[in-house]
């Protein structure tokens, strides 16, 4: 199955499809460098990223911003009009495995990104989404935000138009729950002192 034809039914179900016409014709992306990698395998998921052949300039892209970092291009396959995707120029399989570093360039670039969007389509709002990993939809694995213009009423989410449902979780299960997430971000000495702690406590 072809990528867009993967993204198509990812988003099906959130979707209320639009037909769009298609976009003219605008400069393509100027060829850059891919960061290199150190391992065959890493290599090998490169030359068959899409992302990373067009920051090679091996397949074109639609260019909007271009910096040392990342790059910022209209979406083949857009849910509206200005839908654009800001890349890292190294290769990165999800936002969770991406460097800080990485990530503050790209998300440091939104602002300016998405206002010129904004005024280009007329649009007074967007939406900032990421697909991280394959239960929330993600089809292409090297890190990307999408930017997508939105108008009042324009129907894009079909979730939107229904009574959103909320969890009913009990105070205890709710403070139980923020407990788990505070020990996962504790540095691993940390939560070694933590756990010896505990065991120095039981003996006592």
């Amino acid at each position: 199955m072809s990528v867009q034809a993967r993204r198509l039914a990812v988003f099906c179900a959130h979707l209320n499809p639009t037909p769009l016409p298609p976009d003219p014709l605008a400069p393509f992306l100027s060829p850059s460098l891919c960061a290199p990698h150190s391992h065959a395998e890493n290599r090998t998921l490169q030359d068959d990223c899409v992302f990373c052949n067009i920051i090679r300039g091996q397949s074109p892209a639609l260019k909007l911003y271009e910096d040392d970092m990342c790059l910022c291009i209209l979406d083949r396959s857009p849910l509206s009009h200005g839908h654009s995707l800001i890349i890292p120029k190294s290769h990165f399989p999800s936002l969770d495995a991406t460097p800080p570093s990485v990530v503050a360039a790209m998300f440091s670039k939104v602002p300016f990104i998405s206002n010129a969007i904004m005024k280009a389509t007329g649009c007074s709002s967007f939406n900032l989404l990421v697909n991280n990993g394959a239960a929330a939809g993600q089809v292409i694995y090297h890190t990307h935000v999408h930017i997508i213009p939105r108008k009042a009423y324009d129907c894009l989410w079909a979730s939107e138009s229904l009574l959103r449902r909320h969890l009913n979780l009990d105070d205890e299960k709710v403070s139980q729950l923020a407990a788990r997430i505070q020990k996962q971000l504790l540095p691993s000495d940390m939560s070694q002192e933590s756990k010896n702690e505990n065991f120095c406590s039981s003996k006592s």
